[in-house]
Order: C-alpha cells, then structure tokens, then sequence
C-alpha cells in the first residue's frame, strides 16, 4: 500500500469513527440537555395534532404545578384516565368537577364530601381535543395526570431519534467505528512489523559462528 492510499483509509477510517459516535452522542445528550433545564423531550407517534405536529416530529414540555398556569388554547401533555400511553392534545376547557367514589351501598360513583362542610369536594381538571380530532378527548383528565404544556415543536426530531436508539440505529452508529477501529489497528501492527530492523547478532552468535569456522 502507497503512503498516499494510507493516508487516504486512516482519514476515512478516522471519519467514519468522528461521524458515527457524534452522531450517537448527539442523539443521548439531546433528551439530557432538556432534562438539565428542567424539560422533557418527547417523540410525536400519531397525527391527532396535525399541522401543529407531527408523527415522527419532538415537542418539548415543561411540568406545570398549579391549575392557574393552564389556559385553555395551550397543548398539554398527560396520562389519559385509565390510559398507559401519554398523549399531547390541546386545552379546549378547564373545568372543576366533583371527586367521585363508589358508594360503599351500591358501588355507584358518588361526590366525595367534605368532612367540615358537607360540601362535594371539586378538582381542576382538563378538557382535551387532537387538532385533527372532530370531537374532544371522551374523558376529562385531572390536573394531577397533567405531565406538562409544549413549549418547543422540533419537526422530524422524533424519527431522528427513534432511529438512533433503536437495535437498528446502534448497530449502525456503534458497529462501523468498532470496525474501523480494529483495522487501523491491524494496519498499524503490520507496518509496524513490516519496518521493524532486523535483530543484530549478539556476542554468543558471533562467538559460535567463529567456533564454527
């Protein structure tokens, strides 16, 4: 191999190396950098909220704390009643409804009372609709399911990012650097070999081929 052709498969080996694991590092870091801030970055799934986002689109919410921080127009984020995906749809209501537990007679759903005053005690909750949804979310959910409000739309994040972290995406991103890591490497071991001078006789070698003359 020419010193030129050398030269020429370390850079792209190097290359390869920079491009794959910044690539990777990148796609950790991003959800971290959010989280130092006190926000979480999450990856669009469906197209319920279509033009505002996306399927394949990443919006980044921040936790909110008290009822009075929502408004009805902002896009919230959060668990749906008896629900285990999150969903981000906009605010179209704010209402306080009563707390409701079974009935300990019938099992019915009734108000739950305020000890003091006898009065059915009431919490925040939210009433929901996709942008591209004809009709509200069926079941309003309670402020305390609310995970948080979008601040950021990022389009095309969410399918950049999902890649990079699923088997595919690592594979991908970790196997070619590894690789080319191995044959720099194996490259260097043999040039190395290759120039090595050869071992000098010692002083038993040079006394035993005089014996021998």
């Amino acid at each position: 191999m020419t010193a030129v052709a050398a030269t020429a498969s370390r850079t792209l080996a190097w290359t390869v190396v920079v491009a794959c694991v910044g690539a990777f590092a990148v796609s950790t870091l991003a959800p971290l950098w959010f989280q130092l801030r006190d926000q979480r970055l999450l990856l669009v799934t469906s197209g319920s909220m279509a033009p505002a986002f996306q399927a394949g689109d990443a919006v980044v919410i921040q936790a909110i704390e008290d009822p009075s921080e929502l408004r009805v127009g902002q896009v919230a984020t959060f668990w749906p009643p008896g629900g285990d995906r999150l969903v981000t749809h906009r605010i179209v209501d704010l209402r306080s409804l009563p707390v409701l537990v079974p009935d300990p007679a019938t099992g019915e759903m009734v108000p739950r009372l305020d000890e003091a005053t006898g009065a059915p005690l009431e919490r925040p909750y939210i009433v929901t609709q996709g942008d591209a949804n004809e009709t509200p979310d069926p079941d309003a959910t309670p402020l305390s399911r609310v995970r948080g409000v979008v601040l950021e739309v990022h389009p095309g994040w969410g399918e950049v990012l999902g890649w990079a972290h699923s088997p595919t995406g690592r594979w991908t991103l970790l196997v070619p650097p590894l690789l080319a890591l191995a044959a720099l490497e194996l490259v260097a071991t043999v040039a190395e070999r290759r120039h090595r001078p050869a071992p000098r006789p010692g002083r038993e070698e040079v006394l035993d081929a005089y014996l021998l003359e």
